[in-house]
């Protein structure tokens, strides 16, 4: 018997032992490691060749990631490991780095139980190491941490072993301060991570070797024996005695949790249904034989299998040729093949139970964030995934052949499925097709993928994409529906920023309100008494109250007037970009007595207009995105660093130095980044690492507001100037 099928065959007998089993992910910030450190797993549980682990990228398998050198997608793997005299399934994901892609750390999060947060000693935490910290822990996500680079510090900044220590106290405070302010309440304590422990270990992923204390005392080697082996250029020798791998995880099972223990606290946070039924104790209990419930985390196109959807499954077991009920989508679907993964490859099995991660062919529709369940027993859907960062940048897509048309929209419609992140809007009419990203590298990235899919494209600049908003109020204003005989009254303001925040947050969900179920968390995020009992939707951070008291068939309009507001704040009356920050209060209603009369075709251009000239009475703005720019420079060149940042109209936050490096942390218009790369590196001769993370939207300056708006209403082939607010009320 081969090793890769003994391996397979282990495989199969560990998935229905979920003791045995951990599911992990590798985070980090971009270039700190993660992929060389998963090409060393992978090496030492003998799925690649060890000469090759770390220049092989073999979780890199899309070619446009070897090019690069960075991760685009996240990549699952399964392994077995020993520990202890007892053997183990990793589950694991690799997942990119850069803040382009922070949707796949999103998703992964949810698949996954722990999480190694890779760190490089060099460089220590940064904004990103951050961001996908928080990711996981909003997940609920058990960290354990890796201070990799170890060689770097000795070899190249010549610390001694005194500062080397400092170095590694500084980055554990750091990551324990995160987990404290970020962990649910009950885990702050528990998962602060500890040298004493072994919950923290210390390396070289390029080299294959790990440290932490509990290998200490089994191998006596210590941080002496360690500084002696890098300073003499002899790492092969210590990656024999403390290999990388062993160590690693090693830690993963000793500190991360199983599927047996996660689920009992992971389950009632990402699943809203009664955890008392048969399926909330099946998830609770990780049992294979309960009803099924599987939350998909993404899907890819397979040339040869099409659909290939990666799940967790939470509940039950899902098996190769059954028929399963896609809740989102209200559909059934027949499950063709059921496996894991082994990096690039699939390995198919008759089934695959509670407390692994799944690939399924054959499920169609599904799309990042469905819920699988059986036919018969349809469960309520697990919590969607609430992404971080949200598209700021835009271009327009062309075929370059028309006789393409028709491929590109299919394609295109592939992308949005692949990358829930990607926003995609279909214009049949102009044959003009917008895709939205995350930034100018997250787009070049789709482009390429679409020229692969034998579709040749014509891209446009990138285009920065605004949001509506108001700085002031108005009101109440009237809305006539065109046969006159409904009137609305509408009052308009911003939305308090405290309530902003608590949605941001995640604390205020996002969706139709029933009841007056949200009420008290409305009041604790400051919002008025009277008017947190009475909003009835939350779309796009925007919130339609109906303060009417006693307006008779009120009730029976309520689904056109929402229906209405959502179509109002997709498309504001600016420049037809996207509504935020907006409170629409319906202050009283003239409706009339036949149904007839009130049908869509009335209600929904007249609450529309009341709307669009309630916002053009109340000082109408326009918000741009801005990204937070972290810049580390010599001391020498930090002039010409902040210079290129405050030519782009960028502002100072923060400057720290150590030693005579300075790191400038600001804030730059995304509209202002285009091709900030070159130019700082030519301002700083290349001196200088740089990273990126979105910052949400503010306000234009005044001067530029009247000269974008033109701008974008012209590219949009609208007239350059908006209508005033009695267009809409006349």
């Amino acid at each position: 018997m081969s090793r890769r099928a003994k391996m397979i065959s282990k495989i199969k007998e560990l998935m229905y032992q979920p003791d045995y089993i951990r599911n992990i992910g590798i985070v980090a910030h971009i270039d700190h490691g993660k992929t060389t450190l998963s090409d060393n797993l992978l090496a030492g549980a003998g799925m690649i060749s060890a000469e090759l682990a770390g220049d092989q990228r073999f979780l890199d398998f899309d070619e446009q990631e070897q090019a690069r050198g960075i991760t685009i997608d996240a990549a699952n793997v399964s392994m077995v490991h020993s520990y202890e005299g007892n053997e183990y399934l990793i589950n694991l994901i690799d997942t990119p780095g850069h803040v382009d892609f922070g949707g796949d750390v999103t998703r992964a999060m949810r698949a996954v139980d722990g999480a190694i947060v890779v760190v490089c000693a060099v460089e220590g935490i940064m904004p990103q190491t951050e961001t996908v910290l928080r990711q996981a822990l909003k997940e609920n996500v058990r960290p354990v941490l890796f201070i990799n680079k170890v060689d770097r510090l000795i070899n190249e900044l010549k610390l001694d072993a005194n500062e080397l220590q400092e170095r590694f106290i500084k980055i554990i405070a750091n990551a324990n301060k995160l987990i404290k302010n970020m962990a649910p309440e009950e885990f702050r304590e528990k998962w602060q991570v500890r040298v004493e422990d072994g919950s923290v270990a210390f390396g070289s992923a390029y080299h294959n070797w790990a440290i932490n204390v509990p290998i200490m005392q089994e191998t006596g080697i210590n941080f002496n024996d360690i500084y002696k082996y890098c300073k003499e250029d002899n790492q092969k020798e210590l990656a024999q005695k403390v290999p990388l791998h062993q160590v690693l995880l090693g830690m993963v099972v000793e500190h991360l949790p199983s599927p047996a223990e996660s689920q009992a606290y992971r389950v009632p946070i990402i699943w809203s249904g009664d955890l008392e039924s048969e399926e909330g104790q099946a998830m609770l209990k990780t049992d294979p034989d309960g009803p099924l419930a599987v939350m998909v985390t993404d899907v890819s196109i397979d040339k040869h299998a099409g659909e290939v959807a990666t799940g967790r499954v939470y509940g039950g077991a899902i098996e190769k040729g059954s028929e399963v009920f896609l809740v989102g989508s209200h559909s059934k679907a027949r499950v063709q093949q059921v496996g894991v993964y082994m990096g690039p490859e699939r390995v198919n099995t008759d089934k695959v139970p509670a407390g692994n991660i799944v690939a399924i062919t054959g499920a169609k529709n599904a799309v990042a964030g469905e819920t699988i369940c059986d036919v018969g027993r349809k469960i309520k859907a697990f919590e969607g995934l609430e992404h971080i960062s949200e598209p700021v940048v835009t271009v327009a897509v062309e075929a370059k052949n028309t006789k393409d048309l028709p491929k590109l929209i299919e394609v295109l419609r592939q992308v949005g499925k692949e990358d829930p992140t990607v926003r995609v809007e279909i214009n049949e009419e102009t044959g003009e097709h917008l895709i939205s990203g995350m930034g100018e590298l997250h787009l070049e990235i789709i482009a390429y993928r679409i020229n692969e899919k034998s579709v040749e494209i014509e891209t446009s600049e990138p285009i920065v994409v605004y949001r509506e908003t108001v700085s002031g109020t108005a009101g109440p204003v009237e809305g006539k529906s065109p046969n006159k005989h409904n009137r609305f009254y509408i009052e308009i303001e911003p939305v308090e920023e405290s309530v902003m925040k608590a949605i941001q947050e995640g604390k205020i969900k996002e969706g139709r309100v029933k009841g007056k179920e949200m009420a008290k968390t409305f009041i604790e995020a400051g919002m008025d008494k009277e008017e947190a009992r009475r909003v009835w939707d939350v779309y796009e951070k925007n919130l339609f109250i109906n303060m009417t008291r006693g307006i008779q068939y009120l009730d029976e309009i309520k689904e056109l007037l929402m229906d209405g507001f959502e179509s109002a704040m997709d498309n504001g009356p600016i420049a037809k970009e996207k509504v935020m920050g907006v409170k629409i209060k319906l202050m009283d209603a003239k409706i009339h007595e036949d149904a007839v009369h009130r049908g869509p075709a009335q209600v929904l251009p007249a609450i529309r207009k009341g709307i669009f000239g309630a916002m053009m009475s109340a000082e109408p703005t326009i918000l741009e995105p801005i990204q937070k720019v972290f810049i580390n420079v010599p001391q020498d060149y930090m002039g010409s660093a902040t210079r290129e940042i405050q030519n782009r109209r960028g502002q100072i936050v923060n400057m720290t130095q150590e030693g005579d490096m300075v790191t400038v942390e600001s804030t730059v218009p995304v509209a202002e980044m285009f091709g900030f790369a070159g130019d700082i590196r030519s301002a700083t001769e290349g001196r200088c690492l740089w990273s990126t993370e979105n910052a949400g939207f503010e306000k234009l300056p005044n001067e530029l507001q009247h000269t974008i708006i033109r701008v974008v209403r012209t590219r949009k082939g609208l007239s350059p100037e908006p209508y005033k607010a009695d267009h809409y009320l006349g």
